[in-house]
């Protein structure tokens, strides 16, 4: 196509030279030094266009000959240029390749060739890249000292702005994932206080708070990062939901006081605390620090609702009630008698409510209930211990010795 429409155009110009010079009849004459030459005007014209054609040639050929020095120092400032980029992408391929080593001395030596450049002065970014990578092959080799120093010129490097914007948190992060790995809570924590407000919401950063917060012991925090971690799907819903349970359990453990531990409990997302099984540890907690009437508290809504709990559910609950019967009221009487009504084929049902009506002097029926709670192989052997127990209390209670005695031992039996 370039070739016709070349075509074209020769014959264009061809069609114009004869239109206009054909009959051209036209003397130039040219006096220099006593001497006159006549030339016809189509001849000086074509002269003229070679003339000029010649000069510009001859000042593009000059002009050529005189930039060389310069030509052959870009050249040479290109090769290095490109020495330096083509040893950026050998660190980055050696350190995938987990050629630590290499890796670090490849960024090594890019960062060198850079300094020989000019074109790369202004270039932070290659510099923060650089190293990076030489802090993460010498992290890889256990040199901290090396890998610290590193990230300090990376982080002086991104905050010269340009370029490099924004690459002091990448290199943040870094840290703190380091940091971690170090086993070292605080530093993490310090290095992900320096993220940005755009930056600490991203889903890596709130999962390296997270990991500092739980090595940190700091389990309360830990959990607020991992529900925002799963409102955004950074989990699948069972591990996000055996992550916030643990989490939990772990907040709560920490609780050493009965005001502690209720200020902790309404700090929790209102998920949580309609979480059966965080409430029965929460109960559970609150049993061994002497608040059975708050654990009572807390099991009650899940008392109320035993029909819409699954059966490990219902299991939790009535175990965790089972324990802190201590001082029960009569307004529970009739919601017990309802679940022993509703789910009088589950053992462990019959074990909570057993252990009420124990608490609440109705021994008659408290014996019946737990003797059957005692005798069922799935009642886990804890709850069956305790029902053997409050059984020889029970006995006790009547006078009955040798009942009590019997009692003791296939309490003993389960231990």
């Amino acid at each position: 196509m370039r070739g016709l429409a070349w075509l074209v155009v020769l014959f264009a110009a061809a069609v114009a030279a004869a239109t206009l010079l054909g009959e051209n009849d036209g003397l130039v004459s040219i006096f220099w030094a006593g001497w006159r030459t006549d030339l016809s005007l189509n001849l000086f014209i074509v002269a003229l266009v070679a003339l000029c054609i010649a000069l510009v040639v001859v000042a593009h050929a000059v002009a050529r000959v005189a930039s060389l020095p310069r030509r052959a120092r870009e050249w040479r400032e290109h090769r290095k240029e490109a020495a330096a980029h083509g040893a950026l992408r050998e660190a980055m391929a050696e350190l995938v390749n987990a050629r630590f080593g290499r890796a670090r001395k490849a960024a090594q030596r890019a960062l060198a060739l850079r300094r020989d450049v000019p074109g790369l002065a202004d270039a932070h970014d290659f510099a923060v890249v650089a190293q990076l990578l030489a802090a993460t092959g010498a992290h890889r080799m256990q040199d901290r000292a090396a890998r610290d120093e590193a990230l300090q010129h990376a982080l002086s490097e991104a905050g010269r702005g340009g370029s490099a914007r924004g690459l002091d948190d990448g290199a943040q992060l870094l840290a703190a994932q380091w940091a971690l790995d170090d086993h070292d809570a605080p530093q993490a924590l310090a290095a992900l206080a320096a993220l940005t407000p755009g930056a600490s919401r991203r889903m890596q950063a709130m999962r390296l708070r997270m990991q500092a917060a739980r090595a940190a012991r700091e389990p309360l925090q830990a959990l607020h990062m991992a529900r925002l971690l799963a409102n955004h799907q950074a989990f699948s819903a069972t591990v996000a939901q055996g992550l916030l349970r643990a989490l939990a359990e772990e907040a709560l453990q920490q609780a050493h006081d009965l005001q502690q531990l209720k200020r902790l409990w309404q700090s929790f997302d209102a998920a949580d605390r309609r979480d059966a099984r965080i409430a029965a540890r929460a109960a559970r907690r609150a049993r061994e620090l002497g608040g059975a009437e708050q654990a009572r508290l807390w099991l009650r809504p899940f008392w109320d609702r035993l029909g819409d709990l699954d059966a490990t559910e219902r299991e939790i609950i009535a175990l965790a009630l089972a324990d802190a019967t201590e001082g029960i009221t009569s307004d529970w009487l009739p919601a017990l008698e309802s679940a022993a009504q509703a789910f009088g084929h589950e053992a462990v049902v019959l074990a909570a409510v057993g252990a009420a009506y124990a608490s609440s002097g109705l021994y008659g029926k408290a014996r019946h209930l737990l003797e059957q709670a005692a005798a069922a192989p799935t009642v886990p052997a804890r709850a069956r211990r305790a029902a053997w127990r409050r059984l020889a209390a029970l006995a006790r209670e009547q006078g009955d010795e040798a009942r009590a005695a019997a009692c003791d031992r296939a309490a003993a039996q389960l231990d």
